[in-house]
């Protein structure tokens, strides 16, 4: 008599049959037809454009506005106090370049650089701490976090107070527009480093001093450079408002004083000069960037 096999077995051994069925039939043939890579085109999503586009792109957007601006000025329907041409605006430059334009632009360079630099020396070990332990950050991010709300401009009379009317004034008024936002951003990318790796180095034995040293700051490192990148920025913009404080010299102190013979040309001339230097010293920073970093900025 032939044995019957319980319900529960059968299907058992039925999904058996099946997958070993499935398992020996042949296998497809891969797809040998050629995959030809396509461009990913000017708007693909955070991928890379050829060099070539790229300038080509970057000097559509310069020259354009430049343009409209030549083209506004040569209609004649504004008034050129209110709207001078790049012709005057250029002819402003040369004279003023024979008026002690590289002293002016040497003495507003010292005061950014000098007011950032002082920022940086004590914002940068403040933020790591800050980011790193949440006791340091429970005792004085709330303080950051007020202050940094405080316009600059508003602590010129009391800097003036403080530390008188001298360079240490100007560069005062810049430390004070960058210190608070700096110390903020470096916690911020402190933040952003990885918990696992700070775990593993956790699992090897490594000391709290040895994480920060070993792990925190050699990640934080490209965010860092960035954050400095763009602090330096805003040490500009504080500029005209540091050399509100008696100053006698600088391109901030040139345009306040062309403000007052409404010197229009003057005053763009300046603005466009501190354009001009920012936008070169940026370059920088993202030249030393693609250097100290080179495995960001691979193009796959």
């Amino acid at each position: 008599m032939r044995q019957v096999l319980p319900s529960h077995q059968s299907s058992v051994l039925s999904a058996l049959v099946a997958v070993a069925a499935i398992e020996a039939l042949p296998a497809p043939l891969p797809d040998t037809t050629a995959q030809v890579p396509r461009s990913p085109g000017l708007w693909a999503i955070r991928q890379a454009i050829p060099s070539s586009v790229y300038w080509s792109l970057a000097g559509v957007g310069l020259i354009v506005p430049l343009l409209l601006w030549a083209l506004l000025a040569a209609m004649g329907t504004l008034d050129p106090v209110f709207l001078p041409g790049p012709g005057l605006v250029l002819d402003r430059a040369k004279a003023w370049w024979a008026d002690g334009l590289m002293s002016d632009m040497g003495i507003s360079v010292m005061r950014v650089v000098v007011g950032w630099a002082l920022s940086a020396l004590f914002a940068i070990p403040l933020g790591l701490f800050i980011g790193t332990w949440r006791s340091v950050q429970a005792l004085l991010e709330p303080l950051m976090d007020f202050v940094r709300y405080m316009p600059a401009v508003a602590f010129v009379p009391l800097v003036m107070v403080w530390v008188g009317i001298d360079e240490s004034a100007k560069i005062a008024i810049i430390f004070i527009g960058t210190f608070f936002q700096m110390v903020l951003m470096v916690a911020e990318d402190v933040r952003r480093v990885p918990l696992p790796q700070i775990e593993a180095a956790q699992t090897m034995g490594a000391t709290r001093i040895e994480i920060l040293e070993k792990v925190i700051v050699p990640s934080v490192k490209p965010a860092l450079l960035d954050t400095l990148r763009i602090t330096m920025g805003w040490a500009w913009t504080y500029l005209v408002v540091a050399e509100l404080v008696a100053a006698n010299s600088g391109l901030g102190y040139a345009i306040l004083k062309a403000q007052r013979f409404l010197q229009t040309d003057k005053i763009f001339a300046g603005i466009l000069l501190i354009g001009l230097i920012g936008l070169l010293i940026d370059q920088m920073f993202r030249l030393a960037h693609r250097k100290a970093f080179p495995w960001l900025h691979v193009r796959g």
